[in-house]
């Protein structure tokens, strides 16, 4: 049996991604260890995973929420920016208190979210395997597919193409000082550098819990990526008491901005005059963002919480507002439930550009949110059939994929063998 160390954000979206993998290994007799900050202490433990802490000092106990609560309000690029700060600090940490305390703990291979790009560096110079594990949107770089944060449509035309490149000079100029830490390292370490971002990825097994057909076409995946569909389960969620009782027979409207870019409390409201009127039940989920007695009055008579059982009211839900986060879109189409969708910020726009292109859903841009236009949307996918459908659709689709089962099969193949795992059936 081997000994899996998992690398990931400390955000909350990003460990219910990765924690149910080590959950799965575990079950097959591996030993898992998640490290990470103080504050992601409490979710190892809630998943029943050894956890090995590095960043005492420089992310003490509290300091993710803090920074969250910072991050909920802002959008667009300076949200993305805040993000590249934010990673570039955990990175600094990482590569240099990663070597002793990862050689400490006696992993013998390492999951590694795909957002974590100095991680793979980590792991070259401690010559430990690693697996790829996107648990966002995947952020491999084609010339035909635009970068993760826009919101562009997908084409193969020359001006599409043109397009495409203006947006990764953008990219790479956000990405700049974090790439430029990693070549640090990277001599230092005597490693070789990177001719482009995709290099880094790894070279026995990449997986990501989007189906296939959630993805524009792609045409330079590497033969060891893997579509495997959503790994999410209700282990090491928050628990929150619902006033079930409440819920009524109307047809059910879900509305949540996630935990991380959830504090544009007028948001909420707008979402709120939409709906009033509409023979509809609103339930609103705050995140954490606010409590619910703090907000201004909304109109019509919205349920509002400050957390939600999300899983646990999807099963009842007929459409859900969101701000397009990955978790929350796999977790809506494999109940086959159409959205709308508000992108705030990183990868959010990039996946409902994929939520749209598959009519699964309606977006309705940040900037351009206001009562009128949400309504229209709403109405648009509770009345056209096609929503569902497509939604239906692509929950087939995640069915199919084979979940945590086939990406532990995966991941377990390629240590075992050491070799890429190139073609893969359940």
């Amino acid at each position: 049996m081997t000994h899996f160390g998992i690398l990931s954000p400390a955000a909350t979206g990003h460990l219910n991604t990765m924690i149910p993998l080590g959950k799965e290994l575990q079950r097959r007799g591996h030993r898992v260890t998640l490290f990470g900050v103080l504050d992601t202490e409490s979710k190892a433990i809630a998943a029943g995973l050894d956890f090995c802490v590095f960043g005492e000092s420089d992310f003490p106990k509290g300091a993710i929420a803090e920074s969250m609560a910072k991050f909920g309000k802002l959008e667009g690029i300076p949200a993305l920016r805040y993000t590249m700060n934010a990673f570039k600090k955990s990175a600094t940490v990482l590569l240099r208190e990663g070597p002793s305390v990862i050689q400490k703990a006696g992993v013998e291979a390492l999951l590694i979210d795909q957002t974590l790009i100095a991680a793979p560096t980590l792991a070259e110079f401690l010559q430990l395997p690693y697996i790829t594990v996107c648990s966002a949107l995947l952020l491999n770089s084609e010339e035909t597919i635009p970068p993760y944060f826009m919101n562009w449509n997908y084409s193969t035309a020359w001006w599409a193409r043109l397009r495409n490149r203006f947006g990764y000079k953008i990219s790479n100029q956000i990405h700049k000082p974090i790439v430029k830490l990693i070549e640090e390292y990277r001599q230092t370490w005597k490693l070789s550098p990177y001719a482009d971002i995709n290099e880094s990825y790894s070279k026995l097994a990449q997986i990501s819990q989007q189906p296939a057909e959630l993805e524009f076409p792609r045409s330079h995946l590497p033969e060891c990526f893997h579509f495997t569909g959503p790994y999410h389960s209700s282990t090491g969620r928050i628990s929150s008491d619902f006033p079930y009782e409440k819920l009524t027979e109307q047809p059910l409207i879900y509305a949540s901005m996630g935990t991380l870019q959830n504090r544009l409390i007028k948001v909420f409201e707008d979402i709120a005059t939409a709906c009033a009127g509409l023979d509809v039940q609103l339930v609103i989920s705050l995140g954490g963002a606010a409590k619910p007695e703090s907000l201004p009055q909304l109109s019509g008579t919205p349920l509002v919480v400050e957390y939600a059982p999300q899983l646990e009211l999807l099963e009842k839900a007929t459409l859900v507002i969101t701000h397009g986060g990955m978790n929350t879109t796999l977790e809506c189409l494999g109940r086959a439930i159409p959205m709308v969708v508000i992108p705030v910020a990183n990868e959010q726009p990039g996946i409902a550009a994929r939520i749209a292109w598959t009519g699964c859903g309606e977006v309705v841009p940040l900037k351009k949110v206001n009562p009128l236009r949400l309504r229209t949307a709403i109405e648009r996918v509770l009345r056209e059939p096609s929503y569902k459908e497509n939604a239906i659709r692509l929950q087939q689709a995640i069915l199919n994929a084979g979940g945590v089962t086939k990406a532990v099969d995966i991941i377990e193949q390629a240590i075992a063998i050491g070799e890429p795992v190139k073609y893969f059936s359940v």
